[in-house]
């Protein structure tokens, strides 16, 4: 019992900190910028009647980017710590594996060859996901399903789907501001008519995500003690493949690229909280928001007069931290 009441603790405390660092984290992002503001100018502003520089800068600019930086990590991060419970292999995230590939590359069609059709674009992306999902469990299908032929057919079809991407760039080379600012990940000129479409996607995918938790953590015991707790181990893997894939794809439709969160976040919420998923995910969600917030803060305020997009941050910082992580824990998965 005590030390049921000492994991709550910890868990608490765990989340306590990040919920102020959240909220630190939002003062300062609303507060830089190519304008920069004092976080008491904000305050005053935003509770004052009228139409301000400052409040519309604010309400109209800053705002929405910062939702949208809460909302894509947290899903992000969800998506990816599915995924890791999935194939039972700390190396797996909506990126390393093809799903957001699949997103990405339904996408690119679309802004590339069908621009009119591009407020069907979160449709497309999650299609485009499902497919590369479909494909994947496909290839690694063989009286059942392997978590490490799962991770090898990933790697090959985000290897073919990339070369498509390519491809497409190569032939709509007159066309390529938006697809590249795409590609990089990032949440520049976004407004609250995309925070309106993620909320709804993101707000499902991160619903059902917490519903896949005792399979989550059934599929982290091993096929066999799964059975044994009556987990169906194939159709676990692929409704959570799926609502990983609905995830990765709402963030990818929205701000296209971005890489390393769903891969890094997981891995230090079980060193703050361990592997349970009850406890882990709801970590991972807060703590993936935090992160990519931070990193897109970084970005547009790090360089003054220009904008580095939140995705190459993320790839700059998440890369290194990622290997450090690997010779820190011998490449050991939980705890």
């Amino acid at each position: 019992m005590g030390k049921k009441k000492h994991e709550v603790l910890r868990v608490s405390i765990v989340l306590s900190i990040l919920f102020i660092i959240l909220i630190i984290l939002c003062l300062l992002s609303a507060a830089v910028g190519s304008a920069g503001y004092s976080v008491s100018t904000i305050l005053t502003e935003l509770f004052q009647d009228g139409k301000s520089p400052v409040k519309m800068i604010v309400l109209n600019l800053r705002l929405p980017r910062i939702l949208l930086a809460l909302i894509i990590g947290a899903s992000l991060s969800a998506s990816g710590a599915l995924l890791q419970s999935v194939m039972k292999n700390p190396l797996a995230d909506p990126g390393t594996i093809g799903v957001s590939a699949g997103a990405a590359t339904a996408a690119s069609t679309i802004l590339l060859i069908f621009p009119g059709m591009l407020s069907s674009l979160p449709l497309f992306a999650f299609t485009g996901a499902a497919l590369a999902c479909f494909l994947i469990y496909s290839m690694a299908w063989k009286r059942g399903v392997d978590p490490t032929r799962i991770i090898l057919s990933g790697v090959a079809i985000n290897s073919v789907l990339g070369a498509y991407t390519s491809l497409l760039q190569l032939m709509n080379s007159d066309n390529l501001q938006g697809i590249l600012s795409f590609l990089n990940g990032s949440l520049s000129g976004k407004s609250w008519s995309q925070v309106q479409v993620l909320v709804v996607y993101a707000g499902i995918g991160i619903i059902l995500a917490f519903f896949c938790i005792p399979n989550a953590n059934a599929l982290q015991l091993g096929d066999e003690m799964a059975k044994s707790l009556g987990i169906k181990v194939n159709l676990s893997r692929i409704v959570l493949s799926a609502v990983a894939a609905f995830l990765a794809a709402a963030t990818v439709a929205v701000a296209g690229m971005i890489g390393f969160v769903g891969l890094v976040v997981p891995h230090i919420a079980r060193i703050l909280v361990g592997s349970n998923y009850k406890v882990m995910l709801p970590v991972s969600i807060v703590l993936g928001a935090d992160i990519l917030l931070f990193a897109d803060t970084v970005g547009r305020s790090i360089v003054p007069g220009m904008e580095i997009p939140v995705g190459i941050v993320m790839a700059v910082s998440g890369g290194p931290f990622f290997l450090y992580m690997l010779r820190k824990k011998g490449g050991s998965y939980g705890n």
